[in-house]
């Protein structure tokens, strides 16, 4: 893999960042004990299996040209042993604990003058169970192809890969940094649609942008700590509820996360706000066999109707203001604006990413963001994947990310919440659940729910 140009929403993650919004993607995977499995095994078998993705021997550094431009070069003094560490944990309850050390460890940037990843082994007993958290600057990849990239610790996936090496199949070249004389007609011709477009979308951010920026749980200044909470829900009662009431499992979990924001506020004394809570709701511009780096993504903004009492009337909320989304597409509306990314000089993301990072809370309250997993059963070292909790980073001005993911019939949820403003996140975590089993119980088991007021 030679040197290849930072994409403009990529270099736009890369400077968005600062020592108390780290833009790192995270993952806490964790795993069952197997026979004869010890920890150091496992450290040595992440350290070689990290090290044989080329995506990881990979840095940022800055180029001549185009000015304020970066791009992705190996790190020809690539230390495996400087990524993947091994942490211990002493309390008796493993995951209380793992998710405590986790949260600590999401606080801390990644080194800049290094492939920008971490692995940590988190144990307790030897003979326990493990986790495997992992964390991906954003700027190296989205969601789905963090999950793509980081697929490459298990088995299953190590497994195809060697085979594939064996059979000498040749690696994709990095694309070239001046197109084929060939596609300057029909890049143009995209590159005048762009631009209308995005100045469409620059019109939608204008008008959706919020001037009352009042303080609340979900924007309350930044302290740079991290808490991690964690919740499970059954996947087979959530295809119970989208066969019942319609719509896809996408908008259910939308209408739980919103019911539960309710319940929460309720607990703390907090009546629902008169303007509903705003999220970030990240969409996949990816194309089928797409390169593996980079970011292709939009969102769409979503009104979280937390001001609803009845759990049907939110779901039925969430799915018409989905499907309003929709309609319109990925690439319209004001949460379109990770395209505008594209429009811009690499000097304009130097220089400008702090005021952008600044305007982040006048359009979302809060990130919910869904993270697709193999639906086959995976392993590391032959010990069986049991939960795979994602994170997403922290906005400035935000204080609760929200990202979920269905593997081996349960959908976990994993909460990222500002430590000071969210010290209550179990809390949360735990209304996640109530909300989901009250849904249930409502549209499958024929109980009438009693409305959170």
């Amino acid at each position: 893999m030679g040197t290849e140009l930072l994409a403009p929403l990529d270099l736009a993650f890369w400077h968005l960042e600062s020592d108390a919004h780290p833009m790192h993607l995270g993952a806490l995977a964790v795993f069952a004990p197997a026979p004869g499995v010890t920890p150091p095994h496992v450290l040595e078998l992440l350290r070689s299996r990290a090290a044989a993705i080329p995506r990881l021997r990979m840095c940022v550094r800055d180029v001549l040209l185009p000015v304020g431009g970066a791009a992705w070069t190996v790190d020809k003094d690539f230390d495996v042993h400087r990524h993947v560490r091994r942490v211990a944990v002493d309390e008796g309850d493993f995951m209380a604990g793992a998710t405590r050390l986790a949260g600590e460890l999401m606080e801390q940037p990644l080194g800049r003058g290094l492939p920008p990843w971490q692995m940590y082994l988190i144990g307790g007993a030897d003979d326990g169970p493990f986790a495997v958290l992992v964390k991906l600057h954003h700027a190296l990849a989205d969601g789905m192809r963090a999950v793509a990239i980081g697929a490459g610790i298990f088995d299953e996936i190590a497994a195809t890969t060697a085979r594939s090496a064996a059979r000498g199949r040749p690696a994709v070249p990095p694309r070239s940094w001046l197109p084929d004389p060939r596609e300057v007609a029909g890049m143009a011709l995209g590159r005048i649609g762009e631009v209308g477009r995005a100045l469409g979308v620059g019109a939608s951010v204008v008008r959706a942008g919020r001037l009352d920026l009042r303080s609340t749980a979900f924007t309350a200044p930044s302290s740079g700590t991290r808490r991690l909470a964690t919740a499970d829900l059954d996947a087979t009662a959530l295809r119970r509820i989208r066969r019942a009431e319609g719509g896809t499992a996408n908008d259910i979990l939308l209408a739980v996360v919103a019911g539960a924001l309710r319940r929460w506020m309720a607990e703390r004394g907090e009546a629902p706000a008169a303007t509903d809570p705003r999220a970030l709701v990240p969409v996949s511009r990816r194309r089928p066999g797409g390169a593996v780096s980079g970011n292709r993504l939009s969102a769409y903004l979503l009104d979280l109707p937390v001001g609803a009492a009845d759990p049907r009337e939110r779901l039925r909320a969430v799915r018409g203001a989905m499907d309003r989304n929709k309609a319109a597409g990925p690439l319209k509306g004001a949460g379109a604006v990770a395209v505008l990314a594209d429009q811009l000089h690499p000097l304009a993301h130097r220089f400008g990413a702090p005021l952008a990072a600044n305007a982040a809370r006048m359009l979302f309250d809060l990130l919910v963001t869904s993270v697709p997993l193999p639906r086959s059963a995976l392993s590391l070292g032959g010990c069986p994947l049991s939960a795979l909790y994602p994170m997403a980073p922290l906005a400035r001005g935000q204080s609760l990310a929200v990202a979920l993911s269905t593997y081996g019939g349960r959908v976990h949820v994993g909460l990222v919440a500002d430590g000071k403003a969210l010290p209550d996140l179990d809390r949360l975590a735990g209304a996640v659940e109530e909300e989901f089993e009250e849904l249930r119980e409502l549209v499958t088991g024929g109980r009438v729910a009693a409305p959170v007021s």
